[in-house]
């Protein structure tokens, strides 16, 4: 008991030194506001830099060492997942509780796989978004679908549900919604959609680790979860990814889809039977080993980017310029980077002189996302994507034409926005210096 309290006040003591030590900081941030740019001679509104990250360490050496240990480090032994693949899956269920979870080589062989599981084929449209890696589209082509991209809300960066319902087709067969930076796209009004059209809504989770919708994970509520366990991410592997469904049509088809079309579990359904053509898309012991670790390092992570992208939101509102990326009270947003637009028409400079400016004060960040929205990428303006070829245009299974595809919001989101990077390194007080930092910028430009 006494070594109980001790550490209890310990902590507490901690806890009240390390807010002691930031309110020098933090009212140093609230003082730049109104004062001479950095870039024009002033003093700069963020002193401070993100500590560092601990990602792994001798937990992570440990699994490794006994997967080492192992007599085998290919993911199935004996009729089952192997030890590290079994341990990744169960503490995968204990923080996204699903049915079928399977293990796989990438984010995007996730995405692949979920597509093949869904059974779109030639022609068969899938709506989603314009603003993502090339990854979330990369398996509806692979399988001959039809990306449909839909606009986006202004301020949460995902799928505009109305935009969802106006794309809808007799061709249409999926939704995939991508949980942008973290921040969850509105599940009701898409699962909704997907309901009343019988689509199958699969969640790309793979900048969104430990987020939440209304208390739910992402990747629960949709029909399939994809997520992304490349070296970037809230917790990695290096490379890896998991894609997991309790839908009954579609669970039992995940592992086939990851696995040259083999069913592992049921030794009838082998390579020799299958009527699935899929690729190698497996994970190893290593990394399943290694992220089966990182799991555990998942809920602190996300709560502490949660609070910080929180804080940062509060610190940039209410300035006329400022567009703050809005996140729903009842979610959570793990906030894999923070992005936030600004309202050039009420500012007296253009966003490359805003982002010099907001280097200059001390805060780390960068004009837009991706460079343009996925439609206006050369393979898809030339409608090029398989040796300059795409055949199922060819074959008149589609009309699609992306030269003629917009999406005003989608388009002004990248055009407008400011990327700032937020990860657990950081403290309160530079995410209030940084905010200090915005503010200053902000009121120093509006007109």
């Amino acid at each position: 008991m006494a070594s109980s309290q001790s550490r209890r006040k310990f902590l507490q003591t901690g806890s009240v030194a390390l807010a002691a030590s930031q309110l020098p900081r933090a009212a140093r941030a609230a003082d730049h506001e109104g004062g001479k740019l950095a870039k024009d001679g002033g003093t700069r509104a963020v002193s401070g830099k993100p500590g560092a990250r601990v990602r792994w360490g001798d937990a992570e050496k440990a699994q490794l060492s006994a997967a080492v240990d192992q007599p085998s480090i290919f993911y199935w032994a004996g009729g089952k997942p192997n030890r590290q693949t079994a341990l990744f899956i169960e503490r995968f269920k204990q923080y996204c509780p699903r049915e079928h979870v399977v293990t796989c080589s990438s984010g995007t062989a996730a995405l692949h796989v979920a597509v093949a599981a869904a059974g779109i084929g030639p022609g068969d449209e899938v709506i989603t978004t314009p603003i993502s890696d090339i990854g979330t589209i990369a398996g509806i082509l692979f399988q001959q679908g039809v990306p449909v991209f839909a606009d986006l809300g202004a301020s949460t960066y995902n799928l505009d549900p109305q935009a969802v319902e106006r794309a809808v087709t007799p061709r249409t067969k999926a939704i995939i919604a991508v949980h942008l930076a973290g921040n969850p796209c509105d599940m009701t009004a898409l699962r909704a959609i997907a309901d009343r059209h019988k689509l199958v809504l699969i969640e790309d989770c793979a900048q969104a680790w430990g987020a939440r919708y209304q208390g739910r994970p992402v990747g629960s509520i949709g029909h399939v979860g994809c997520y992304s366990l490349m070296d970037s991410k809230h917790i990695g592997t290096g490379d890896g990814g998991v894609v997991t469904s309790s839908d009954p049509r579609i669970g039992p088809a995940l592992l086939k889809f990851s696995d040259k079309g083999g069913d592992r579990l049921d030794p009838k359904n082998s390579y020799a039977t299958t009527s699935v053509l899929a690729t190698n898309y497996r994970m190893s012991e290593l990394q399943a080993g290694f992220g089966a670790v990182q799991l555990q390092r998942l809920e602190a992570i996300a709560a502490k980017r949660a609070a910080l992208g929180r804080l940062l939101v509060e610190g940039i509102s209410g300035l006329p310029a400022v567009m703050p990326p809005a996140i729903a009270p009842a979610d959570r947003s793990s906030f894999w980077f923070f992005y936030f637009r600004l309202r050039l028409d009420r500012l007296r400079c253009d966003r490359a002189e805003f982002v010099a400016a907001l280097r200059a004060e001390g805060a780390s960040c960068s004009p837009g996302y991706i460079p343009v929205p996925l439609y206006k990428m050369p393979y898809f303006q030339q409608h090029a994507f398989f040796a300059g070829r795409w055949p199922v245009k060819e074959l008149g299974l589609t009309k699609m034409d992306y030269t003629q595809v917009k999406c005003p919001e989608a388009e002004a989101i990248l055009t407008t926005g400011v990327m700032c990077p937020l990860n657990e390194g950081m403290d309160e007080a530079l995410i209030r210096e940084i905010g200090a930092a915005v503010r200053k910028v902000a009121k120093h430009y509006t007109v």
